[in-house]
């Protein structure tokens, strides 16, 4: 069982949601608005893991292209990426094989959040 939750804040929640469920493949399994419609709290899953979302600022600081917020381990790495590449997901780079047997890209998500995604499963 996951013990350990990444909670993201997105200007725009909504408009948020429906790119990381294109580009990378996440299911909704919570979504909590307030009277306004303004998106609360949010769960997005991925094959057991999730990950908690909401309304709030933009990161202030860019990361840079190798600094990692989060890490999705997937089967097809290839595939996801295609999926990700063909929702318009920023590829910060393309599949590539790690000298530890993992095969990975890397991506950017709509508030600038820098996300990886490999085989490697810890």
């Amino acid at each position: 069982m996951q013990s350990i939750y990444p909670v993201l804040r997105y200007p725009d929640a909504h408009a948020a949601i429906d790119r990381l469920r294109s580009a990378f493949d996440l299911t909704l399994h919570e979504l909590h608005e307030g009277p306004d419609g303004v998106v609360r709290h949010a769960q997005l899953g991925y094959r057991g893991g999730l990950v908690m979302l909401g309304t709030g600022p933009a990161p202030t600081v860019r990361p840079a292209d190798d600094d990692y917020r989060l890490y999705v381990a997937v089967d097809d790495v290839d595939r996801h990426h295609e999926r990700a590449r063909a929702a318009g997901a920023e590829i910060v780079r393309p599949p590539f094989d790690t000298d530890y047997g993992s095969r990975e890209y890397v991506a950017r998500d709509p508030a600038g959040l820098v996300w990886s995604f490999g085989t490697y499963r810890p």
